[in-house]
């Protein structure tokens, strides 16, 4: 490695080096992870109370969708995604006779697999966590006049969070290093950026190298909020032994 292609020139910031465009890209993977983070609870959530419910139907579509999403390798799923929706775009300016050229948002479709994705995955979660409740306390909750909905706020959710927690934890470190997968659709995150960086400079092991370190600041920054997330809702529980 020559001294203008030294480890220190090559990362560093500006013009010369490859370091603003890693930093952009790890902003970008983890906007990316949050953001689906936040609708994949909300669908988990919801595909978890579809499987409990008294409907055929609803039991139906929720199983058939996290069946749907097991049996295909996430890879693709984010492929199908994006393709699916240019081909809807390109179905729906048909219709409408436009003539014009509207591209799907990379960043768009990029949550929207992931999400599908944790979703499918969350719903069981949320469903062992909402079973894991004793059934007890929800007896007691009618019994002392409470209604459903605070049954569900004041006692089985935040019961429900606590069970919750480790699995959605683990769901989140899955999450984060499937963003990696996104570069598919040349969406500039942190794999695709090191990628570049790699093919400009011919040196593709230091960028997957330095791309790799960052992952794995993430998820130990990550497994640490979960575990003091974990305590902070176990306060207070009794532990046996």
């Amino acid at each position: 490695m020559s001294a203008e292609n030294s480890v220190f020139t090559l990362l560093s910031l500006g013009d010369k080096g490859w370091g603003d465009e890693l930093l952009l890209g790890a902003v970008l993977t983890l906007e990316l992870a949050l953001v689906s983070l936040a609708v994949g609870l909300v669908l988990g959530l919801a595909t978890a109370g579809a499987k409990i419910s008294h409907s055929r139907v609803l039991r139906f579509l929720a199983s058939g969708y996290t069946n749907l999403i097991r049996g295909i390798p996430e890879f693709l799923i984010i492929l199908l995604v994006f393709f699916g929706a240019d081909q809807l775009m390109v179905s729906i300016t048909g219709a409408l006779n436009y003539d014009g050229v509207i591209e799907v948002n990379k960043f768009v479709a990029g949550v929207l697999a992931l999400s599908l994705i944790f979703g499918a995955f969350a719903s069981e979660v949320f469903r062992g966590a909402y079973q894991a409740v004793p059934n007890g306390q929800i007896e007691a909750g009618l019994a002392c006049g409470m209604r459903p909905s605070q049954i569900f706020w004041r006692i089985r959710m935040p019961q429900m969070w606590r069970y919750a927690i480790p699995g959605l934890g683990n769901l989140w470190m899955v999450l984060l290093k499937d963003t990696s997968l996104v570069s598919v659709i040349a969406l500039d995150e942190l794999l695709r950026q090191s990628n570049i960086a790699g093919e400009t400079t011919r040196e593709p092991f230091l960028f997957y190298m330095v791309a790799a370190l960052i992952y794995l600041l993430l998820t130990i920054v990550s497994d640490f909020g979960r575990h003091r997330m974990e305590l902070r809702a176990n306060r207070g529980v009794r532990r046996a032994g």
